[in-house]
């Protein structure tokens, strides 16, 4: 590996490219053409996706860092420390221009009839049921907690709201804590004549802070939230002695909770005395401390929609869309049998689903189905999926059910359904240690007469039905024999722990999939001025990769990259990437297909796949690439990437600097996520949606968050 990849000038830091993309999130809370609440939302995006960010790669370096572990980024020339002085400054640049962008879009929201109501401005009506509802809903689930000799300082939680007072109490200056919780409603709507107001639960529980220490005089009182490194080790001795893996990754959740603060956001400035105080006690440094002058909770963003009358909603939100039934089947016959004779693609959001899920309800009851095999990364709260796996198990089927623990946040989401699915009779494995499973498949097998038959699933993104309308992703279902047969090795090798089979069509990594890559790109390099190679993808960070793409872009070929996140591919650099386009769209819909294509005409290759251009996905992970074989699909595909390259209104084109810009001077103006909304063709039938008992998790899968 080339230890100075940054010295040709034409990559960048990875953490520098998240940030940007963050920042371009927040562009869309800026834009005026997005709908006000949906605006407030991406504020809400933003936010979360930093706080993210500050567990998972900011944890990382500091953790690097207090190892005295000496690390240069390939792609930066920047060691960790370098790296972090620049990240706290950036995000703090950021977060200045968060701030005023909310302030905007609470001024218009509130000329609108929302009100964001200060308590301090509440007239003597509101407040007089603000205090009686603090009495009776609040305060009974309030555990304030001193810090003194005998109650140490508390184990602030990542993520969740506190209010902190210095206070006299007996004569001594001390502080405390009140955890805000959880389960209480974000907002509250208070009674109001000018239109929908409303005040912050955790402004109320500040507000009557002399009523939960009634006997001690408040000096200073603020807000805080923390964010902890989320990063830990499962491999790390210390897990050594736990062999039962399930009971490992809950120990790994617990300690998790105890790891590294990496960030200390306060509602206001604090005073030198109560500084020292939180920095000493969380062991940061000034650097760490944020100042927000937004609320800390944001998830009230997507509370407030349920909440505001439905002619506002109106108003201040996106036309709702359903997604639509795919056309292509005939939903009152047996999807089995018909994917038996054809190949069926289905485009989340803009289609449903539902498909799919009925197949595997068609399947839990049909006799002839001897057996359901699927790999879980990320599930809805309430899986219907998970439902119809528990019944085919309970029908007495085969049902085996690859389920990754070290899905990052959702891993106390895929103990619980583990714990559910062996209940139910099925056969879970959790992967590997060293490696994440996050390939999308899925293979059902049919015994008639004697004869077996197969239908497979394979995916872009999760087996989650929430996200199944709110992501862009791709799932195609066939009967290819093979794909098929590709398909019953995957599962024979996952289920004695062999990682390194081998597969004819399918990409399978950490094995074939990263090769393969690298191959069909040097074919195009080959060609020259008559190559041709198209991606999208979440993330371009793999060295190797980087590095081909520049010599083909050097040869001559023409390479047109979609990335919605992070690129330490710098296009357009004079004699490196000229050749290169690098593209981004943020939207509705939060971009999460990967298609990979090389080549025109007749011998060009097609894949959907799992995976992203990250040494992470192809080296570290269980991935599959799926070849597009069906004629028909691959004309489909084709349409589809033409639209989002059509897109000149939420498109970004990515500068040599690593600055993004506006497409200039657009006629017609094309919004692809719009377009597909407006253009996909629906069925004229309808699934009867079942009653079906649910299962109740811990976790909730979030909307943006980095979740890929």
């Amino acid at each position: 590996m080339d230890q100075d990849l940054y010295k040709e000038g034409y990559t960048q830091n990875r953490e520098i490219s998240w940030l940007h993309f963050d920042d371009r999130c927040l562009n869309e809370a800026k834009d005026k053409d997005v709908p006000l609440l949906e605006r407030l939302k991406f504020v809400a995006i933003y936010t979360s996706n930093l706080s993210e960010f500050f567990m998972v790669r900011v944890g990382s370096l500091l953790d690097m860092e207090k190892a005295s572990y000496v690390h240069i980024d390939r792609k930066s020339g920047m060691s960790t420390r370098e790296q972090l002085n620049a990240i706290y400054p950036h995000a703090k640049r950021i977060n200045k221009k968060r701030d005023a962008v909310y302030q905007d879009i609470q001024k218009k929201m509130a000329k609108a009839g929302v009100i964001d109501t200060k308590i301090e401005e509440c007239s003597k009506a509101q407040l007089k049921f603000l205090k009686k509802h603090f009495k009776n809903q609040i305060a009974p689930l309030l555990t304030p907690q001193i810090v003194d000799i005998h109650h140490p300082f508390p184990n602030l939680q990542s993520n969740a709201v506190y209010i902190v007072t210095n206070l006299k109490y007996k004569k001594k200056n001390i502080f405390a804590f009140v955890q805000v919780p959880s389960v209480l409603s974000s907002i509250i709507e208070i009674p109001s004549e000018t239109g929908f107001a409303f005040v912050h639960t955790e402004d109320i529980i500040q507000y009557y802070v002399n009523d939960i220490f009634k006997d001690a005089e408040i000096l200073e009182v603020m807000k805080i939230r923390v964010a902890r490194s989320a990063y830990i080790d499962v491999e790390d001795e210390a897990f050594d002695e736990i062999m039962d893996y399930r009971k490992k990754m809950l120990k790994v959740l617990k300690e998790r909770k105890k790891m590294n603060v990496t960030m200390l956001v306060c509602s206001k400035k604090p005073s030198q005395h109560f500084r020292k105080y939180l920095l000493s006690h969380l062991q940061i440094t000034n650097q760490a401390l944020f100042v927000s002058a937004i609320p800390l909770n944001m998830k009230y963003a997507f509370d407030l929609e349920k909440l505001i009358p439905e002619e506002m909603k109106e108003i201040m939100t996106y036309p709702p869309y359903e997604p639509k039934l795919s056309p292509a089947l005939d939903y009152k016959q047996n999807i089995f049998e018909q994917i038996q004779e054809k190949d069926v693609l289905l485009r989340y959001p803009y289609e449903s689903m539902e498909p799919f899920l009925q197949l595997l309800k068609e399947s839990a009851e049909d006799p002839d189905v001897v057996s359901i095999r699927i790999t879980i990364y990320r599930l809805a709260s309430h899986a219907r999926l998970v439902n119809y796996l528990c019944q085919a198990a309970e029908n007495g089927k085969e049902v085996d059910v690859l389920i990754e623990l070290k899905a990052r946040f959702d891993e106390q989401n895929n103990i619980d359904y583990s714990e559910r699915l062996e209940d139910a009779g099925c056969n879970v494995i959790y992967g590997f240690e060293s490696y994440k499973v996050h390939s999308k498949i899925c293979l059902i097998t049919k015994v008639t007469k004697g004869q077996a038959s197969h239908v497979t699933l394979i995916a872009t993104g999760n087996f989650n039905e929430n996200t199944a309308r709110q992501y862009t992703d791709l799932a195609c279902l066939t009967a290819n024999p093979r794909i098929v047969k590709d398909a019953i090795s995957f599962f024979k090798n996952m289920s004695i722990g062999k990682l390194d089979g081998v597969y004819r069509n399918l990409l399978v990594a950490p094995v074939s999939l990263k090769p393969k890559i690298l191959e069909l790109i040097d074919r195009e390099t080959a060609k020259k001025e008559k190559g041709f190679i198209f991606a999208k993808i979440n993330a371009l960070t793999d060295d190797d990769i980087i590095m081909k793409l520049k010599d083909a872009s050097c040869a001559g070929v023409k390479i047109t990259l979609l990335v919605r996140g992070i690129s330490c591919l710098l296009p357009g650099v004079e004699g490196k990437t000229e050749n290169i386009e690098v593209r981004q769209i943020v939207g509705r819909y939060l971009e999460h297909s990967r298609i990979y294509i090389f080549g025109t005409g007749r011998n060009r290759k097609m894949y959907i796949s799992s995976a992203d251009f990250m040494t992470r996905n192809t080296e570290k992970r269980v991935e599959i690439a799926m070849p597009v074989l069906d004629a028909g699909i691959r004309k489909e595909l084709e349409e589809y990437v033409r639209i989002y390259l059509s897109d000149n209104v939420k498109t970004r084109i990515l500068g040599p600097n690593g600055r993004y810009h506006k497409i200039k001077d657009v006629e017609t103006p094309v919004i692809a996520q719009n377009y597909l909304m407006e253009h996909t063709q629906e069925s004229t039938q309808t699934i009867k949606s079942p009653r079906i008992r649910t299962v109740t998790s811990a976790f909730d899968t979030k909307y943006h968050g980095g979740k890929k």
